[in-house]
């Protein structure tokens, strides 16, 4: 028997030519037809290639050896090494303190934001009298320029603007808002749930997608309306939460436009964020290399973040086409 085996292999072997044997298959020339695709491939590529390049890559490695230098725009740049990274990390009270002010915001914001998408689109999913129109006022919010809002919001909550007006009418005293550190960090995690209307939107889209047939077993089986949304709504509905989430983390640790036009990171740095606090050192103090090292900290913690909610996604989000 095995010298029978022995003599299928052989000829096996025999059979396959010789320039073949121990190499992967042979690299075929692409033909005339072939190498004329590939050119019109990188001809109508090239525009992203070289915006890639100029406007994303290069700044991206310029940035990395600013962070090393000192440099203030004016002169040459100083080679510092890692010393901008160690005044961050160890000298700087106020590089704590945006720090710790920013993963407030995140960390309350973007729960809240998802909270407030899921409950609106919930409602909105229900077939209600005039539920287009419910639809459109909610997503209106999100087509207004964000510094048209943080102007409105400048309105609405200062000392005698109409906020406190109204809490005034129902016997409270409202505080300063935005000049009170207690109540100024409150005061933007409100404004951020002001434009859950993008999250509300794909969240519906994901509810309008769930299949009617699971509702109807469920009611046959003698489920309520809460125990349907937990069993069936959420679980189908978490990949959206979790796109959601990501977008919300990104976007809440770069937050920019609010703290800028609001307060300016103020008062005595208590809404100050790791954004305007790069952007003051750049252009207000000329610290383009410490500014540069606070911008590749601030996406250390990013990615960080970013890795954490990829890695716990893999409890909490249902796919349909995956069996766990």
């Amino acid at each position: 028997m095995t010298q029978v085996l022995g003599e299928a292999v052989g000829a096996v072997r025999a059979e396959v030519p010789r320039r073949t044997r121990g190499r992967g298959t042979p690299r075929r020339k692409l033909t005339k037809r072939g190498r004329s695709e590939a050119r019109f491939f990188w001809l109508f590529i090239s525009p992203w290639l070289i915006g890639f390049v100029g406007f994303l890559l290069g700044p991206m490695i310029a940035s990395i050896y600013l962070s090393l230098t000192e440099w203030d725009s004016f002169t040459p740049a100083k080679f510092v090494g890692l010393d901008n990274y160690v005044h961050a990390l160890t000298q700087d009270p106020i590089f704590w303190k945006a720090l710790t002010n920013t993963f407030y915001y995140a960390l309350v914001s973007v729960p809240l934001g998802l909270a407030v998408g899921v409950w609106l689109a919930n409602l909105l999913n229900k077939k209600v009298r005039g539920r287009k129109l419910f639809r459109t006022m909610i997503y209106l919010p999100t087509l207004v320029p964000l510094v048209a809002t943080a102007m409105v919001f400048k309105m609405v909550l200062a000392p005698s603007g109409p906020l406190n007006d109204l809490l005034g009418v129902l016997g409270i005293n409202g505080p300063d808002w935005l000049l009170d550190p207690t109540w100024v960090k409150p005061a933007l995690i409100v404004l951020s749930a002001w434009g859950a209307g993008g999250a509300t939107v794909l969240l519906l889209s994901a509810m309008n997608s769930i299949p009617r047939e699971f509702y109807e077993a469920a009611e046959i089986d003698g489920a309520g309306p809460i125990r349907q949304f937990w069993s069936i709504t959420f679980p189908q509905i978490t990949p959206i939460i979790f796109f959601n989430l990501i977008m919300g983390l990104i976007g809440a640790f770069q937050i920019f436009s609010q703290v800028y036009i609001l307060t300016s990171g103020g008062p005595d740095n208590a809404s100050m964020t790791m954004v305007p606090l790069l952007f003051r050192e750049a252009f207000s103090f000329y610290h383009f290399g410490y500014a540069s090292a606070i911008a590749w900290l601030l996406f250390v913690v990013i990615t960080g973040f970013t890795a954490i909610a990829f890695r716990t996604s893999r409890k909490w989000v249902f796919y349909e086409t995956k069996v766990r």
